[in-house]
């Protein structure tokens, strides 16, 4: 049976600049079925679902579910909410946690705080807040399962999520969506951002032993979720072309133009800089971009030039994801 998947792998269709954007991610635990908008189609209130939507809307704050992989139709009930909040930017990475009674409790952080990485943000009103904690274990490896979105990250995501925890992989759950269900198996790895598609559980673990070293696997990457996504492809390009794996090394520090065509100026912590020109193209032949949908021509972003460049003045800021 065909699937969008079937048919991206078919069209070797390319996964760089494809990520989802965000600066930050707020990630709460909901066991149980999740529905197409998982948010507010979940065991999680819905009235709390669209105020966290609507909290993190511009702030660069991205909202999702997570749950345990394996089964899950009432058989995870407890009370207890468990609660990841992290930040990606190079550099400035981290992840905070807490378990929660109430995830309306969230709606009292501050969003904007929480989006450019701040972790004052993180205070709840009313005060008496419970204590968040510094997560100190392996990457959180979020593999996209929501069947109800499209059935191949069901198919392909699940049992990849339950390869992994079986397999050790401590910091292995499911989340609702990441978009590009044509890549699945597709997940996002935390606190860095990078979002890998059509993920095999081996290729998964070269990913988190590289990390555990500082560097970053770019075999399979759809790209950064820090940026958005010509900032995405350019540092992706940048590193093809250097060979760089730092995963700190690199930064967008500044993107100029609109679509169709951008100018994206990337950054070595040495202080090297390049020009990558990147534009927006139409995936040709059409394809589906999910699984049931009309034949369409996803928007893909291409790289068409890199140069050497000067870095520029100390101050200018980065398009990173909520922040154009």
């Amino acid at each position: 049976m065909s699937t969008c998947t079937t048919a991206s792998r078919d069209l070797s269709e390319p996964l760089a600049g494809t990520a989802a954007t965000a600066s930050t991610w707020l990630l709460v635990e909901q066991p149980g079925p999740w529905g197409t908008e998982a948010l507010t189609a979940s065991r999680l209130d819905p009235a709390v679902g669209r105020a966290l939507e609507r909290a993190a809307e511009d702030t660069g704050v991205r909202v999702a579910l997570i749950r345990r992989p394996g089964r899950h139709a009432d058989l995870h009930t407890g009370a207890r909410h468990r609660v990841f909040v992290a930040h990606t930017r190079p550099g400035r990475c981290w992840i905070r946690t807490t378990a929660l009674d109430d995830p309306a409790r969230l709606l009292g952080l501050d969003f904007t705080a929480l989006g450019a990485g701040d972790p004052g943000g993180l205070t709840l009103r009313p005060h008496d807040p419970p204590a968040w904690e510094e997560y100190t274990g392996d990457p959180l490896v979020l593999v996209c399962t929501n069947g109800k979105r499209d059935r191949c990250c069901a198919l392909l995501g699940r049992p990849l999520a339950g390869e992994l925890a079986a397999s050790g992989v401590h910091g292995t759950w499911e989340i609702t969506h990441i978009g590009g269900h044509r890549f699945s198996p597709t997940l996002v790895v935390l606190p860095h951002g990078y979002t890998y598609g059509r993920a095999t559980a081996r290729g998964v673990k070269d990913v988190i032993e590289a990390l555990r070293h500082g560097r970053v696997v770019t075999d399979g990457c759809r790209g950064r979720s820090t940026w958005e996504r010509p900032g995405q492809a350019a540092e992706l390009a940048v590193r093809e072309t250097t060979g760089e794996d730092g995963a700190d090394a690199l930064t967008v520090v500044r993107t100029e133009g609109g679509a169709p065509v951008w100018s994206v100026t990337v950054a070595h912590r040495d202080g090297r800089a390049w020009r990558v020109d990147v534009t927006q193209v139409a995936a040709a032949p059409p394809r589906p971009q999910s699984c049931g949908s009309p034949l369409g021509s996803p928007a893909r972003m291409e790289v068409i030039g890199i140069r050497a460049a000067r870095r520029p003045a100390h101050g200018v800021r980065a398009m990173a994801a909520g922040h154009p």
